[in-house]
């Protein structure tokens, strides 16, 4: 297992929930972090003293990682402040609980946009450097909505899924590189966005209970520090969907 210790990981969406989790848990096994917001700075600060605690060198930056200007930027200050980039967690994402006939055209795209798009444009932007080096660790937050369909919608099933598209492809594409790809799959985790879902009930995990945000967060630890597994979907779903 690799150690974590002085590699840059930044983490998209990590000012709450599974992002804020996934950031922390990676600052304990060693790594210095940026943590990503787009409205939530008082949060992100939070983490950041939290991580500043551990004597771990942390970054907040606020960017829109579905707009290609603000990744640019977001890459950019990340490496000319922290140093390359090393892990890369695809965690930003939005969730848009809706009647199947009420979702619009700009619905569809948005989701696409914040939780398909922000993987691709993100992945693209520190590909280079991981390439330079022989080294990366790239971990997207995928759905068990990718496998199952879920409890949101389709516009967000159809992004989650594609999430394991691109997973895929970068995985057997740079594997001879030193660069990992793999994909988490959790399903109805104690986080804002589950609280805000009214079709999200307990009664769906066969193990009676929603998952923890640390209990998806060990698994990007363990993807991050593992140089064998790539390629994969994690699934941390309570037994919702079995593989």
């Amino acid at each position: 297992m690799d150690d974590l210790k002085g590699k840059v990981a930044l983490v998209t969406g990590s000012s709450r929930g599974i992002g804020r989790a996934v950031a922390l848990a990676l600052a304990q096994a060693g790594a210095d972090i940026v943590v990503n917001f787009l409205r939530r700075s008082a949060d992100a600060q939070a983490v950041a003293s939290q991580i500043n605690q551990w004597e771990r060198r942390c970054l907040t930056i606020q960017a829109d990682v579905s707009s290609p200007g603000d990744v640019q930027r977001l890459v950019q200050s990340s490496i000319e402040q922290l140093g390359a980039i090393d892990i890369l967690v695809n965690n930003a994402g939005i969730s848009r609980p809706q009647p199947v006939e009420e979702i619009s055209e700009q619905d569809w795209d948005e989701v696409i946009a914040a939780n398909l798009t922000s993987c691709f444009l993100m992945t693209q932007a520190v590909l280079p450097g991981m390439r330079a080096r022989q080294w990366g660790r790239i971990v997207n937050l995928s759905s068990v909505a990718a496998q199952v369909g879920g409890v949101v919608g389709p516009h967000y099933a159809a992004s989650k899924a594609g999430i394991l598209g691109l997973t895929h492809f970068y995985s057997q594409r740079f594997a001879a590189e030193g660069i990992t790809a793999n994909a988490i799959a959790p399903a109805l985790v104690e986080t804002e966005m589950v609280a805000a879902n009214p079709n999200a009930r307990r009664d769906r995990i066969p193990v009676g209970r929603f998952g923890l945000p640390e209990e998806v967060a060990e698994v990007a630890v363990m993807l991050a520090r593992n140089a064998y597994i790539t390629g994969q979907t994690i699934n941390v779903n309570g037994g919702w969907y079995m593989s």
